[in-house]
């Protein structure tokens, strides 16, 4: 079977060890890799571990069978969870890892970071065991243990629970991060270095065979989203990388055409029914997104639709605040100015109805940003509730053929 990392809480060492694993096991054996929850980051440094696509499997905003779909493969699948195994949205989790085990089916392998504990560590892995009777925890992987005399101890500690193996503390692993998280994997020069020396760790560290057996898991049948356009273009570069595949592939299954183009390599947008342009981080390229004037011309020029998510909404607005302050002039196709000097975290699954533009329907979604808008004038995109359905402020901004904001969309409700 495949199986799941979890861990009771963000920052035990869940991804560097999901990675290890992939690129150890790959050595050997096909194998992919998948993210529970709306991360964009994680997903590409699985497909440089294990140099197979990726995926997110979101038990909040997909629906159980679109899960099962798309977990189906040839290849066994090892995902890592999102925060901690039981966290999800307010008020009952709902999309926590903890769900995905149980629409998947799938073990649990509990990551648990043992630096600053010897004993208790067993009342926390008890506690994790038997708080839900309808996962299953198949072992514990110890991580940053001191020494061989505190290995001895935890190990002392767990009796009967399966330890799968210890990791000790490895600075060299530390992964570099920024606002949004971890620094991009095409950011990372020395990414196969980074993936290689933590293979070697789990392979030294941990018994692989005491891992739950690999087997791809069993196709199924789900509904797919229709394209929003027959030709799609789709700004793709170290700006826009935000684009989740399943949608992607839903409207290429759909019958759309999709191309992509590079803004930051001043590539105007090409002749479509539809110019995407996703999330990324634009902010830290914004001067030379101001300055090419071939890509923001083709915007202002073009009588197709123009739908911009987080990073492609800022862009079509008037102009974007960077962190040191300075202002640049983006598309000014929106009434919008953003700011990342007045920084504020907006976080949250989110329920979106819009009547026009070319994201129709009801959707859910994700808003993830810092920034904070300065000024947001003309008419509302989106009709947004949160994950406890409380209503929200409308959300984006259409204008003409022109629309977009902070979430992402993931799937249609």
């Amino acid at each position: 079977m495949s199986f799941i990392i979890s861990a009771p809480a963000s920052g035990s060492g869940k991804t560097t060890i999901t990675l290890g694993l992939l690129r150890a096991l790959s050595r050997t054996t096909p194998i992919r890799g998948a993210k529970s929850g709306p991360d964009y980051i994680d997903p590409r440094f699985h497909e440089a571990a294990c140099k197979q696509p990726c995926l997110n499997l979101d038990a909040w905003a997909m629906a159980p069978a679109r899960i099962k779909a798309l977990a189906a493969g040839q290849m066994p699948l090892i995902i890592e969870g999102a925060m901690g195994l039981f966290d999800g949205a307010p008020p009952d989790g709902k999309g926590a890892t903890a769900e995905l085990a149980r629409i998947l089916n799938l073990p649990v392998v509990l990551v648990i970071d043992a630096a600053r504990m010897a004993g208790s560590v067993a009342a926390l892995a008890n506690g994790f065991i038997n708080h839900d009777p309808t996962v299953q925890i198949a072992g514990v992987i110890l991580n940053n243990v001191g020494s061989p005399r505190h290995e001895n101890m935890l190990r002392h500690a767990l009796g009967d629970i399966p330890v799968i193996g210890t990791i000790a503390r490895t600075p060299e692993l530390q992964q570099p991060s920024r606002h949004l998280g971890l620094v991009q994997a095409q950011e990372r020069p020395d990414l196969d270095a980074f993936l290689d020396l933590a293979a070697d760790l789990i392979e030294k560290s941990l018994d692989l065979n005491a891992l739950p057996p690999l087997h791809s898991l069993k196709a199924a049948n789900h509904v797919r989203s229709k394209p929003p356009a027959q030709r799609i273009a789709i700004a793709q570069d170290a700006a826009f990388t935000f684009a989740y595949p399943h949608l992607l592939e839903d409207w290429h299954n759909g019958g759309a055409d999709i191309s992509a183009f590079s803004p930051l390599n001043n590539d105007p947008a090409p002749e479509a029914d539809l110019i995407y342009l996703p999330g990324g981080y634009p902010e830290l390229y914004a001067g030379q997104l101001a300055a090419n004037r071939i890509f923001m011309d083709s915007l202002h020029n073009n009588t197709a639709q123009i739908y911009g998510e987080c990073g492609g909404y800022m862009t079509l607005g008037e102009t974007l605040t960077d962190a040191d302050g300075q202002t640049h002039q983006m598309a000014g196709l929106l009434g919008l100015e953003t700011s990342f000097a007045q920084r504020k975290l907006h976080l949250g699954y989110r329920y979106l109805q819009a009547d026009k533009g070319p994201i129709q329907g009801r959707w859910t979604g994700h808003e993830f940003h810092y920034a904070t808008i300065i000024k947001a004038e003309g008419k509302a995109l989106f009709k947004a509730q949160d994950a406890t359905d409380t209503t929200l402020p409308a959300m984006g901004l259409i204008k003409g053929n022109v629309s977009g904001s902070f979430a992402h969309i993931i799937d249609q409700a």
